[in-house]
């Protein structure tokens, strides 16, 4: 089922250089469009760099882990996952300075809710909200197209939930050597939740992330999963790709600790002086260009609604006529 996936297909990369490329490409862009008239050390003074956007969106994934933790009512943890994947694949082509990662983040969540049918209204959703709720809501409602138009509409999420599940059926009825297998769940929970703020679900399988938990519970537990793994789980033809992928996403699971509050704060403040303001919900720019959308929306409507009083004056007429030539007098 995954590899004839969206997923598989368009949000699988060979590698991290990939990642990096398409990163630096979408800042540069940005920087290009919106500071031409700018010196290079201007542009180094006012933008931020792709490393600095990374940094943010490090904080900002954490940002959006906690408050699906604190979400009521209780959030399942493939909602999150998948909140979390969005996140990651609409900036990968889109730069923090086009569109706040905070804004973009409680969109990320509502609709991972709708495509996960965790069944939430709008007002259930933004109550959960600290802050102006209907501000929240209008914020959410207008991103929620932008959000699905950026993701190529590739809004169905393979998680490694479903493969954990799979090997731990396996484990208990081809390895019955291993004593109870289920003393590995707390630390393959613990695993999984750490692998998503990473970027290994945009360049391993979800069977691979599976693994990689179960035997990082297995070590974290005292307990021996390699005849498993060689004698019973791969060929051996497999096995070298296999054992690589598994070491690097233990590898990069260890690499998610949060930047420093100081650091968030002084691009924070970097963020507001060069984000794109046609794109800030504040700016009277951004008010602006919704009041002249909703004035031609008014228009539009008024129009619809004209012609449709026109075409029944017509239809009425048009029967009044038909009522003289067919009544007595005329006849």
């Amino acid at each position: 089922m995954f590899p004839q996936s969206s997923q598989s297909r368009y949000w699988i990369f060979s590698d991290e250089n990939d990642l990096t490329a398409l990163r630096e490409k979408t800042n540069a862009e940005f920087i290009q469009k919106h500071g031409a008239n700018m010196t290079s050390g201007e542009r180094e003074e006012h933008f931020l760099s792709h490393t600095e956007e990374r940094i943010l969106l490090r904080f900002y994934e954490l940002q959006l882990r906690d408050f699906c933790r604190r979400f009521t009512p209780s959030m399942p943890r493939a909602t999150i996952a998948t909140a979390l994947h969005y996140f990651k694949r609409f900036y990968l082509r889109n730069s923090v300075m086009d569109y706040h990662p905070k804004e973009i983040l409680v969109t990320c969540v509502y609709l991972a809710c709708k495509v996960e049918e965790f069944n939430v209204s709008i007002y259930q959703f933004v109550a959960n909200i600290k802050g102006d709720r209907e501000k929240a809501s209008d914020i959410i409602l207008n991103n929620e197209l932008l959000l699905m138009q950026q993701l190529n509409y590739n809004l169905t999420v393979h998680n490694p939930f479903r493969p954990v599940e799979g090997l731990m059926i396996d484990i208990k009825t081809r390895y019955t050597s291993l004593e109870n297998p289920e003393r590995l769940r707390p630390y393959i929970d613990e695993f999984l939740e750490r692998v998503f703020l990473t970027d290994s679900v945009l360049l391993y399988t979800p069977s691979q992330v599976a693994l990689a938990a179960t035997l990082h519970a297995a070590s974290r537990a005292s307990a021996n999963l390699d005849n498993y793994v060689t004698d019973i789980l791969f060929s051996k033809e497999h096995l070298g790709c296999i054992i690589e992928a598994v070491r690097k996403i233990r590898s990069m699971a260890k690499c998610v600790d949060p930047p420093s509050r100081e650091m968030v704060r002084a691009l924070e403040k970097k963020l507001e002086k060069c984000r794109n303001q046609e794109n800030n919900p504040d700016s009277e720019i951004y008010k602006q260009r919704m009041q002249e959308m909703l004035d031609e929306e008014d228009l539009q409507d008024n129009e619809k609604y004209a012609k449709i009083i026109q075409d029944q004056a017509a239809h009425d007429e048009k029967i009044l006529g038909v009522s003289k030539v067919l009544s007595p007098s005329a006849l």
